[in-house]
């Protein structure tokens, strides 16, 4: 149900939409990475990309599949780090910072 309304609004939010002049404008004051749970395909991370963009504050964003790694870039006088965190999590995702997440180990071979 989640992912079905992310699609939704995704295609909703991407359908003849331009990147805000702001956001083309704006340079990261600050960047974050987080490690997010729940990205299923490609469409997930990008999707992310283009939502987050919409966002005021937001002057990057660079979203991996399937490491579900997202790097973001803003202004923190114009969103903070708890409102991109909140943002991510009502489109369905589950958001860690990169530092608590778990580390994951290389396959063993053999």
């Amino acid at each position: 149900m989640l992912r079905r309304k992310f699609f939704q609004v995704m295609t909703i939010a991407t359908t003849g939409a331009l990147t805000p002049l702001e956001a083309i404008a704006a340079t990261p004051k600050k960047i974050v990475t987080y490690h997010v749970r729940g990205f299923s395909c490609i469409t997930c991370a990008t999707g992310l990309d283009t939502m987050l963009a919409k966002q005021k504050g937001i002057a990057s964003s660079c979203s991996t599949y399937p490491e579900g790694v997202a790097t973001i870039g803003f202004d923190p006088e114009q969103i903070s780090e708890q409102q991109i965190k909140d943002f991510i999590s009502s489109l369905g995702f589950i958001v860690e910072d990169q530092s608590k997440a778990e580390p994951k180990l290389p396959k063993k071979s053999g």
